[in-house]
Order: C-alpha cells, then sequence, then structure tokens
C-alpha cells in the first residue's frame, strides 16, 4: 500500500499541489494499481518468451537509399522569402 507521503512526494514532483481529498483520491487508486502488480508478479513467467511490442509490428521504416539531391533553385522554389539564393527567415535576436 502506498503511503500518503509518497503521494505528497509524487504530487512534489509533478509540480502539482493536491488537496487533502485529491491525496486521499490517488492513495486508493495507486494502491489498487499496486495490489494489481502484485497480482501478476505471483504468476510463473519462466516459460513466457520476453515480448517487447504486443501486436508483433515489424520495423515499417523504408530502406534508406541515396537519391539526387534537389537543385538550389528546386530547394528554394516554395521558400516565402529568398535573398541572393538563400532562404531568407526573420532575424532572432
Amino acid at each position: 500500500m502506498i503511503k500518503k507521503e509518497e503521494i505528497e512526494h509524487i504530487g512534489w514532483l509533478a509540480r502539482t499541489e493536491l488537496s487533502e481529498a485529491e491525496k486521499e483520491l490517488f492513495e486508493k487508486q495507486l494502491s489498487s494499481i499496486l495490489d494489481y502488480f502484485a497480482v501478476l508478479d505471483e504468476l510463473d513467467t519462466a516459460d513466457v518468451e520476453p515480448t517487447y511490442h504486443v501486436i508483433g509490428i515489424k520495423d515499417v521504416v523504408r530502406e534508406d537509399e541515396p537519391k539526387e539531391a534537389l537543385s538550389q533553385s528546386e530547394a528554394l522554389r516554395n521558400a516565402p522569402k529568398k535573398e541572393k539564393g538563400y532562404i531568407k527567415s526573420p532575424r532572432m535576436l
């Protein structure tokens, strides 16, 4: 079971001020969650392979194949402002 002081510490870490009612509510909710994890810890998982992704998605990113680079005029074609062959942007300082 989680203690009220731990709830206060979690609130402090989150930089959130919790009312007494919220502290009591979160104490019950987090304790319930941790109790459920304790039940899961009792399961025998010795013969279960680790699952890194529950739905078995493979890498869906395409192979990185080098292609011809854009020419300067193509790169500047959609730039809202251009100056002397470069993209012009607002000053930052």
